[in-house]
C-alpha cells in the first residue's frame, strides 16, 4: 500500500509541474487541432462516399 501511495504522490507532482508551466494548455490546444482536423476528415469522406452512390 505505501508503494502505491508514493506512486501517486509522484504522479500528483508530476501532473502539477505541468499544469504551472502551462504545458497543459499546449496540449488541450494540439487536442482541439487535431478534433477540428480529424471532424473535416470525416465529413469529406462522407461526402465523397455519398457523392459516389455508397452509403456513408
Amino acid at each position: 500500500m505505501l508503494s502505491w501511495s508514493l506512486l501517486f504522490l509522484i504522479l500528483a507532482v508530476i501532473a502539477g509541474l505541468l499544469g504551472f508551466i502551462s504545458l497543459a494548455g499546449t496540449a488541450a490546444l494540439i487536442a482541439k487541432c487535431l478534433f477540428l482536423a480529424f471532424l473535416v476528415l470525416l465529413i469529406v469522406s462522407a461526402v465523397s462516399r455519398a457523392l459516389q452512390g455508397k452509403t456513408p
